[in-house]
């Protein structure tokens, strides 16, 4: 026999959906919709906890961070851009992003702090008096020109949201080499003397690594470049030549591939001085490693933060994106990111959220008033310190190389290979 239902039962069961209705508008949380999860990929440089939690307490979303040594993240980002949805490194990962349709475009008027940011980016100079440098000035590769090529002319799509940089040297252990002068006897040959024999490691990135090798070899008076950001066959040739001597002569320790890595170098005193990411200093400094990071009188190594959006990313995680973006430049994270010696694109706005004698140090290059703590909570600055290089206009003014992917860029990446398993 069929089951044929009552006019109650169907009564009864429409009142319990109505019932329901009205508690799904009078108390819409029951029903809260599931949260979007951002997946974030780069580097332990900028995918910190502590960031982590407090962007997903003010934006509401669920982020998941990914971070990895930047030559296997561009590896990954390049050959599989599903597996991301923004990605965060250097912007010498641009390029190859861009080339491999791993990337889209950014739409400016989406970035809500575009106006605040600085001219680092948008010309690739804080001051007009300041050095360019060498290489791929963010500038050069920021904008999505009409024929969809990047260049440095103005448009309303950009490749990458810019947010964290600084300049890099190299950070030296004082308890085993006598502090130097900024900008007068630190040099970037100090990684090539005999005297640190041993005791010397490079960074493990081929974009990177190859810059501080070729500052180093051209300040020890081995050779010169014609462009250093533009390396020729020939070039390359004869910079790996002395590097492959050197590596057999026992004069490197290591590559290492992070910056947690980096700093067991110099805490476990594998080496005495090598290739440093300003939050590896800082670290040092906070276990009591006196590490000194240098100005070097031929110039610095600069670099500029990127968020890019995955190819694949699209509706509501598009979205959330952008707010994630955003957040960046909304103030905290800049502060944040100061305490481990990395600058904004707007610091304006972070600016209140420093305390004055961190503003004072970090930007302006005043001397510390008092003892200032890195992101991770330890005394990273003793009172009286001055930053090493000055303020952020000297630092910025003083640029020999930006990090850059060179055309030459397989043939060296063979050669950088080749040095590391020789």
């Amino acid at each position: 026999m069929s089951y044929s239902p009552t006019r109650r039962q169907f009564l009864r069961t429409l009142g319990q959906g109505a019932a329901v209705s009205t508690l799904a508008l009078k108390a819409p949380y029951v029903f809260a919709k599931k949260k979007v999860t951002l997946r974030v990929m780069g580097t332990h440089v900028t995918l910190q906890e502590e960031l982590r939690q407090r962007a997903m307490r003010e934006l509401g979303i669920h982020l998941v961070f990914s971070p990895m040594g930047s030559a296997a993240l561009l590896q990954k980002a390049a050959a599989d851009p599903s597996s991301f949805d923004v990605y965060e490194q250097w912007s010498d990962s641009i390029n190859i992003l861009w080339q491999a349709g791993a990337i889209q475009p950014i739409d400016v008027d989406r970035l809500t702090y575009w106006d605040e940011i600085n001219n680092l980016t948008k010309t690739g100079q804080l001051t007009e008096s300041a050095r360019v440098g060498a290489g791929d000035a963010p500038n050069k590769i920021l904008y999505v020109q009409d024929d969809g090529q990047l260049g440095p002319q103005a448009t309303d799509k950009v490749s990458f949201m810019p947010y964290v940089h600084n300049v890099d040297s190299f950070g030296y252990n004082t308890q085993h080499i006598a502090k130097g002068r900024a900008y007068e006897t630190e040099s970037w040959s100090w990684l090539l003397d005999e005297q640190n024999k041993g005791k010397v490691a490079l960074v493990n990135a081929p974009t990177i690594g190859i810059f501080d090798a070729a500052l180093a070899v051209q300040g020890q008076g081995l050779m010169t470049f014609k462009d250093m950001g533009n390396m020729s066959i020939a070039e390359i040739d004869k910079l790996f030549s002395i590097l492959l001597a050197k590596k057999r002569q026992g004069h490197f320790s290591g590559f290492w591939t992070s910056v947690p890595q980096s700093v067991d170098f110099m805490k476990t005193n594998r080496v005495h001085i090598q290739s440093m990411f300003s939050p590896g200093v800082s670290a040092c400094r906070g276990q009591g490693i006196p590490v000194v990071y240098a100005a070097p009188k031929e110039g610095y190594r600069a670099w500029h933060g990127v968020m890019c959006l995955s190819a694949h990313t699209s509706g509501a995680v598009k979205d959330a994106a952008y707010e994630y973006m955003n957040w960046w430049l909304s103030g905290y994270p800049g502060a944040f990111i100061a305490r481990q010696g990395y600058y904004i694109s707007n610091p304006q706005r972070s600016q209140p959220l420093m305390s004055k004698a961190e503003w004072q140090y970090w930007y302006e290059g005043h001397e510390a008033s008092m003892d200032l703590r890195g992101t991770d909570g330890k005394v990273s600055v003793q009172a009286g310190q001055i930053r090493n290089g000055g303020s952020y206009t000297t630092r910025f003014s003083n640029v020999a190389v930006w990090n850059t992917v060179m055309p030459n860029y397989d043939y060296s990446l063979d050669k950088w290979y080749e040095l590391l398993n020789a």
